[in-house]
């Protein structure tokens, strides 16, 4: 009897003793599951068993990039993805496939424990079948977990950088934390959209949040407000340090095109300024009359 036959006819003579026992593995296992998770995991356990006997009995070698073995790489992605979402570590997600080991190799042993050699082989082949199938689900949920960083990523950038509309035609854009290409881009692709929906003729974008200014960000600012003026919107800069001051100095940075204030009230006065409106203290007013 060779260890592929002896594989494949395991699988498809004991599969229900082998989930049985699989299935108390993971529960040994993993973490807490709530019922529902229970039902799931044993769903998808029995689908990938059937799946894992239909690949051995058309392919016995064990080849996973064989057709034959797409359907239980197919079944591992989406397990791998769905426990990614889910909040599964990684050692849990793996323990889908590594905790069959135990399974088969009690029935390999019950079953060819008489020939010791066709054991070792099959033993060897199993052991190679499994820890594959396991980095493949392994290398999933790392996909999905970067995929999911990533998009958090891209959500945290534009939520960090809003656009708000401090008069008829003035905008500002706060910043907060370090400016990089990535996020440059999101900030000139947000400051562009709002100057087009607002029709605004004024942008102030306020670095007072901006813990370093180094000379990649000031290039970083210049491209914003020079894509901002394209947009026919003057962009002023607010937020300006004495310390930021001195980096931008000592840096070379050329800002001399560039409205810079102190602070957001000082280039919002500017703005009103140049839109043709007066800044007026009410309360000195209402003395001098």
């Amino acid at each position: 009897m060779s260890s592929e036959f002896g594989f494949a006819k395991i699988l498809a003579n004991l599969s229900s003793d082998i989930t049985k026992e699989w299935l108390q593995q993971q529960a040994a296992s993993q973490k807490r599951m709530s019922a529902a998770e229970q039902q799931e995991t044993e769903r998808k356990s029995r689908e990938f068993m059937e799946a894992l006997k239909a690949a051995a009995r058309t392919d016995p070698s064990g080849n996973t990039e064989g057709q034959a073995w797409a359907p239980v790489k197919e079944l591992l992605l989406e397990l791998s993805a769905s426990r990614a979402r889910g909040g599964y570590t990684p050692s849990e997600t793996a323990s889908f496939v590594l905790s069959l080991k135990k399974p088969l190799f009690s029935a390999l042993r019950a079953e060819l424990g008489s020939d010791a050699n066709a054991l070792a082989e099959a033993t060897w082949q199993t052991t190679e079948l499994l820890d594959r199938l396991g980095l493949i689900t392994v290398e999933a949920f790392q996909k999905t977990r970067e995929d999911v960083i990533s998009r958090q990523q891209q959500e945290l950038l534009e939520l960090s950088t809003p656009v708000v509309r401090l008069w008829e035609n003035v905008l500002a854009l706060p910043l907060i934390g370090t400016l990089d290409s990535a996020r440059t881009q999101v900030v000139m692709q947000n400051l562009l959209e709002a100057i087009v929906q607002t029709r605004s003729d004024f942008a102030i974008i306020d670095i007072t949040g901006v813990p370093v200014v180094d000379t990649l960000v000031a290039q970083h600012l210049l491209k914003t407000v020079a894509a901002a003026r394209l947009m026919g919107a003057d962009c002023l800069i607010s937020g300006i340090r004495p310390q930021i001051a001195q980096t931008i100095i000592h840096l070379g940075v050329d800002l001399a095109n560039v409205t810079t204030k102190a602070t957001l009230a000082d280039a919002f006065a500017v703005a009103l300024r140049r839109s043709g409106h007066t800044v007026v203290d009410a309360k000195k007013s209402g003395e001098a009359r």
